[in-house]
């Protein structure tokens, strides 16, 4: 803003927000998921499949057993779907 000399309204303007869903997924070793490489190929996929109108993020809890797997996608839908597919597979380490 103090650059620019914009507003903050019109700098936020072009952030497009879309459909977002976090799953927890309860793990029984966070560093096995983190090395797997069955995970590491879901997270292509979605991230292809999700291309430039998407993200995927996934982490592990600082303080308990589980991985977040967060998706952002145009429609709840394919968020909701994009997340449970990877979800399915980090709960399958």
């Amino acid at each position: 803003m103090a650059s620019s000399g914009r507003p903050l309204a019109e700098l936020a303007s072009v952030v497009r927000r879309l459909p977002q869903i976090l799953l927890n997924v309860l793990v029984t070793d966070k560093a096995a998921v983190a090395a797997s490489a069955e995970v590491a190929a879901a997270v292509t996929a979605a991230r292809t499949e999700l291309g430039a109108n998407g993200r995927i993020l996934l982490r592990p809890s600082g303080t308990e057993e589980l991985v977040r797997v967060m998706v952002e996608a145009p429609t709840q839908s394919q968020a909701e779907q994009v997340a449970r597919r990877v979800a399915d597979v980090v709960e399958a380490q």
